[in-house]
């Protein structure tokens, strides 16, 4: 069935309208894909930070030489700068992620607001059609001759 006048006008635009949802929807996607990925290296960091820190204490019960301690630290505070950057690499992909649901959120809402008014284009076009169709009925049994009972 093809659209009435003012919906069709707008099929274009609605179809627009759902082509940006599209692509924000994919923006969302990979920015979620990003955030599960930083967290996940977050994540890892942390767990080879306790791994070497328990080495330490194995290593630190049996005696440590000076040469070995500033090998620990010195790695231990790489390590910590390493963490360090990765928050901040996943604070940024979480910012990343919250403007693209924003964004999604709101090509969304158009998408929906347009098609909303694309139905009722659609209804008030059914129904001035209904109401043109009885006019003609009314017409014509009005114009037809009255037969009285058999």
């Amino acid at each position: 069935m093809a659209l009435p006048g003012r919906a069709a006008r707008l099929a274009p635009v609605v179809d627009m309208a759902e082509e940006a949802e599209r692509k924000a929807a994919q923006r969302l996607g990979h920015f979620q894909q990003q955030v599960v990925t930083a967290q996940a290296k977050l994540t890892e960091l942390e767990r080879f930070r306790e791994d070497y820190q328990q080495q330490w204490l194995n290593r630190g019960g049996q005696g440590v030489d000076g040469n070995w301690l500033v090998n620990y630290q010195r790695f231990l505070g790489q390590l910590e700068t390493a963490m360090t950057q990765q928050r901040q690499s996943l604070t940024w992909h979480q910012n990343n992620l919250a403007n693209a649901r924003d964004t999604w959120q709101q090509a969304y809402a158009r998408v929906e607001g347009l098609r909303k008014l694309v139905q009722r284009y659609m209804d008030e076009a059914r129904r001035a059609e209904d109401k043109r169709e009885q006019r003609l009925l009314d017409e014509l049994s009005q114009r037809l001759p009255r037969q009285g009972p058999l």
